[in-house]
């Protein structure tokens, strides 16, 4: 893959084999960044499970502290009390059946995140195959079936994001944005670090934390010393 003179500027800045300690590396991925746009910093995590096993899946969800600098459309799929409650929480859509119907037919997804209030499961999962390849499907684990619509929102909006690993065993998760400033960036890091590690599988054995990068939208991946964690 060949990568822009930017790419290849930022990649003399970082020693290859090098572990860096959180904060090198958060200072490293902000003088990296040097798209036009406000990038998102990602983390990358591998952990040491097998995710073929159910019982080695690793899946939750982490408020962090300064948000995502994200501003998050919810989606809230309830009738009756919760819709209003859902419509006083600030949620930005909120509907039922007609809502899945626009999905459906019209392809569409104005918005990040999806909430169901129990008893509209029936109706969100005619289109479960829609919104599941887009991970954008209701899930209890995740805190997006619930009865307490007004909860789910308000931490929505404050920035809570999804860890999940993938087929590979890694959780890509987003902990903020280059603008932030390099303490925001860590405080974020370490809330979600916390929250995976805590998210242990006990049939997970081994090393745990396999290996960390920490890279921009457009940056080149840096490597963290795991150990720190």
């Amino acid at each position: 893959m060949k990568h822009g003179k930017r790419y290849r500027e930022a990649l003399k800045l970082i020693e290859h084999n090098k572990q860096y300690d959180p904060e090198e590396a958060i200072k490293l991925v902000k003088a990296t960044g040097k798209a036009k746009f406000d990038e998102t910093v990602e983390l990358s995590v591998r952990l040491g499970v097998d995710p073929r096993h159910a019982d080695q899946q690793v899946r939750g969800t982490v408020v962090l502290p300064h948000g995502t600098g994200k501003t998050m459309r919810v989606l809230v799929f309830a009738k009756g009390e919760k819709a209003a409650e859902a419509k006083a929480a600030g949620a930005d859509y909120v509907g039922e059946a007609e809502l899945a119907e626009k999905i459906k037919n019209e392809n569409w997804f104005d918005f990040d995140v999806a909430v169901a209030t129990p008893d509209m499961m029936s109706v969100v999962g005619r289109i479960g195959r829609i919104l599941g390849p887009k991970g954008l499907m209701p899930n209890p684990k995740a805190g997006t079936v619930t009865t307490d619509v007004a909860k789910a929102i308000e931490e929505i909006k404050a920035g809570k994001v999804e860890y999940r690993v993938d087929k590979t065993a890694i959780c890509h998760v987003p902990i903020g944005k280059e603008s932030f400033t390099e303490e925001q960036l860590n405080e974020n890091m370490e809330a979600l670090m916390g929250a995976i590690i805590r998210a242990k599988p006990t049939a997970a054995k081994g090393t745990y934390i396999r290996s960390l990068y920490l890279a921009s939208t457009m940056g080149p991946g840096i490597r963290v010393n795991p150990m720190k964690f």
